[in-house]
């Protein structure tokens, strides 16, 4: 399977973890003390690193760093909007758009010497 679908899936499912990692407590665990949300956030973080590693990893053997920062951006707010959007409750605003715009721009001119020839 080519590196840059293997890297993009594994980013894919290591994100959903992180998110919920990161933000799941908001919902499942507000009446909870912060230590517990941290201790089950982490045990959820463990997953995020058991895919984002191997992901990185062979990303890197196909792309830079910056290459992969800003792809792991990418996908982060592609799993983020829907997961706010529809688990959180949180309303749309024009603001997810024009971040998505920036984060076009910024794929643009991180890959654009690789894909485009500039």
């Amino acid at each position: 399977m080519n590196h840059y679908l293997i890297t993009i899936l594994l980013l894919c499912c290591s994100n959903v973890f992180m998110t919920f990692a990161w933000y799941g407590h908001l919902r499942n665990l507000s009446h909870r003390a912060w230590i517990i949300a941290a201790l089950v956030s982490w045990g959820i973080a463990l997953f995020e690193y058991l895919l984002q590693v191997p992901a990185n990893r062979i990303g890197n053997t196909v792309m830079t760093v910056g290459q992969l920062k800003i792809l792991q951006e990418v996908i982060t707010l592609s799993v983020f909007v829907p997961f706010s959007l529809l688990y959180l409750k949180e309303k749309l605003t024009l603001d997810y758009l024009w971040a998505g715009f920036c984060l076009l721009g910024a794929v643009f001119f991180i890959f654009r010497a690789k894909f485009f020839g500039a």
